[in-house]
């Protein structure tokens, strides 16, 4: 049985951005007297929002960041965004398929709703995703690992969660998609797949994903 709505994460699923963000982050947060590594930026912050990167630098620490962390963040981010950011291997593949077939698609994701665009613009994802078609976090006010976004995703295109599938790369979005009820495919190219064991099934390339699509739900 074929699913109504494909749901993808963006960083890391559609955009090749979370080896950007996450060198960037760390050197950041080891800038203003929070050292910390690349692995453990992956680790703690991959596929969250970022009031996660403020709560939890908070709890350890005791320290709040500027208030100004997140503008400055992101200026560094689609900086080098402008620079380096590509579209991960086969995802405009994927969207082609999925858009020929008719078969609903959207993005979910924890980044803001800026983030999102201005990586789609810089790798031409933007011809497959119209206003409609993307959520983010800031939709909810809570990112994942809560279901909140998915949910909202899924309401918004008009699909019951049970015929949703999502896409992603981060152990805290397969946790947020099965909380929500959904059906997710874990993308193992930069997260072990161990980690994302809690998935309904595991792909490490994107050639690998229309095949599982096209299962549909058990």
């Amino acid at each position: 049985m074929r699913y109504d709505l494909v749901i993808f994460d963006n960083d890391g699923v559609l955009v090749d951005s979370e080896p950007i963000s996450n060198s960037l982050l760390a050197a950041y947060l080891t800038e203003l007297g929070h050292p910390t590594s690349y692995e453990d930026s992956i680790r703690d912050y991959m596929g969250s929002a970022m009031h996660r990167v403020h709560d939890l630098v908070e709890e350890r620490t005791g320290r709040r960041l500027p208030a100004d962390f997140d503008d400055v963040f992101h200026a560094r981010v689609f900086a080098a965004f402008e620079r380096e950011l590509k579209p991960v291997v086969g995802a405009m593949d994927v969207l082609e398929k999925l858009a020929a077939d008719g078969v609903p698609y959207c993005v979910a994701s924890s980044g803001s709703h800026e983030r999102i665009r201005v990586g789609h613009r810089m790798t031409g994802l933007d011809r497959w995703f119209d206003d409609e078609r993307i959520f983010s976090s800031q939709d909810v006010g809570r990112g994942k690992p809560a279901p909140d976004l998915f949910l909202y995703a899924a309401e918004r295109m008009g699909v019951a969660p049970e015929r949703c599938v999502v896409v992603e790369d981060s152990p805290l979005g397969v946790q947020a998609a099965v909380a929500a009820g959904m059906d997710v495919y874990g993308f193992t190219a930069m997260t072990p797949a161990e980690k994302l064991s809690a998935a309904t099934g595991l792909f490490e390339g994107m050639e690998e994903l229309l095949p599982l699509l096209a299962r549909g739900r058990n």
